[in-house]
């Protein structure tokens, strides 16, 4: 088995030749993009997004109008409306765990009562209920390494479980949303576990999901080999929770999802789909390189306090001397936002509060440097066309950290949350029963003659 393995992931020196002969005949001038007005990753030459779509899950807000100049000023993220920040701060005053409240609003566009609020979370819990047999013959079976790899298989699986998978009315494709929304813990969770035994020779955990316990709780529950958890753990991976919730119709992995509905394909094609985006460290997986980053900044400084030496460090990442060498300080910048991400300055208070409690108080002074350090010499590297700041990855990775959570799950978490956004942005596509999306593309190469096999070179 494992000799058949590895001939699957050998590059012989034909497959070498083969991928050099794609590259040769694939590349394409960088002018002809100037030249037909080719809008390169749906963005113009300043950045904004080409416009799409319409929507009503979300709305980003970066820029100001002034005297007929489109001007940055500090972001702002609404869901059906309603600021992040008012929804964040409300549940923080009134000491409530919100995951639940905000998914409702962002499913059916208004904040709930309170019996509307437990009637969607008993609904929700109903779900959390995998089939029978399903982690010992699915999730136990070939247990990958990447969660996300293993989410989407899970995913793709649970068509078979479904009754009616390809029915996409309204109800029905509710129905299968709400159970990813209540399944995406377990999955991601006990797939990590298989991992870590099987592949890691760790011991097995396997708790069973508890009904009475919010989600950002039942995933330290899940995950725990003992289970036990703090309240400002649990508050703290909450927010996290809300704040990646949404971003907009036009993020990679909710346009995944407009794109795959719009065909009429079935909820686990699509969610599927919408996790491989959200997998890409351009994606969800820029957390990991977060972490990975400040841990070879740790490794290298002498002095985590000095200005000088930092700012060293940071230019070195910029030129491409230092960490992978791709010329990136991760979790600075952002497609959207220049002044600053909203989500970060949320978020910045209670890492704080954690870093505080957890004894990560020198790390987290790191990390407040960097975040006033390197908008900076960014922009005194780079031509920009717009203000630059950290963003909410920039925090996130280490939150997971003081958690205690394992890297491989720091993604899958992202998808837990994101699954929401997803959900709301799939029924609102399909409520509207618009056109299959299909943007054009300019073919540039020159017609050819077809050349007999007996005279060919």
């Amino acid at each position: 088995m494992t000799e058949e393995k590895n001939v699957y992931s050998i590059v012989t020196p034909q497959i070498e030749q083969l991928a050099e002969l794609c590259h040769k005949s694939d590349i394409i001038d960088s002018e002809l993009y100037t030249r037909f007005d080719v809008k390169r990753g749906l963005r113009d030459l300043n950045g904004k997004g080409v416009l799409t779509g319409l929507t009503h899950v979300s709305k980003i807000t970066a820029t100001k109008e002034v005297d007929g100049q489109t001007l940055p000023e500090d972001g702002e993220l609404y869901y059906r409306g309603i600021n992040v920040k008012e929804l964040i701060k409300g549940s923080t005053q009134e000491n409530r765990f919100a995951f639940e409240e905000v998914a409702y609003l962002l499913l059916f566009g208004q904040l709930p009562n309170q019996k509307e609020l437990d009637d969607f979370k008993e609904a929700l819990f109903f779900y959390r209920s995998l089939p029978t047999g399903f982690v010992r013959d699915i999730i136990m079976k070939a247990p990958s390494k990447d969660m996300m790899n293993t989410l989407s298989r899970s995913v793709l699986t649970l068509y078979s479980y479904d009754d009616n998978p390809d029915d996409t009315s309204l109800p029905n494709v509710l129905r299968q949303c709400m159970s990813l929304i209540a399944l995406f813990p377990e999955l991601a969770i006990y797939g990590y576990q298989a991992y870590n035994h099987y592949h890691e020779g760790n011991s097995l955990f396997i708790h069973p999901p508890r009904t009475d316990l919010s989600t950002a709780e039942n995933i330290l529950y899940l995950l725990r080999p003992d289970s036990q958890y703090t309240e400002l753990e649990a508050r703290i991976l909450d927010i996290c929770l809300i704040l990646h919730m949404e971003h907009g119709g036009g993020n990679n992995s909710s346009f995944t999802t407009h794109l795959l509905s719009s065909s009429l394909t079935d909820t686990y094609s699509v969610m599927a789909a919408a996790i491989g985006s959200l997998k890409g460290p351009r994606h969800g997986g820029a957390n990991i390189k977060v972490i990975r980053m400040f841990e070879d900044m740790e490794n290298n400084l002498k002095d985590w306090t000095d200005d000088e030496e930092v700012s060293a460090y940071l230019e070195k990442l910029l030129a491409g001397e230092a960490f992978d060498k791709a010329g990136l300080i991760y979790g600075v910048g952002h497609a959207i936002y220049s002044k600053s991400d909203p989500r970060a300055q949320v978020f910045k208070g209670f890492v704080e509060q954690m870093a505080h409690e957890k004894g990560f108080d020198k790390e987290y002074a790191l990390y407040d440097k960097v975040a006033t350090l390197a908008p900076q010499i960014i922009s005194k590297r780079r031509k920009m066309y717009k203000g630059v700041s950290v963003n909410v990855d920039f925090y996130s990775g280490f939150v997971y950290k003081m958690l205690g959570l394992p890297i491989e799950l720091y993604t899958p978490i992202f998808a837990m949350a994101r699954i929401v956004g997803w959900s709301a942005h799939r029924m609102e596509e399909l409520a509207n029963n618009g056109k299959i999306i299909r943007p054009a593309y300019k073919a540039i190469g020159p017609d050819m003659p077809y050349i007999p096999m007996n005279k060919r070179v």
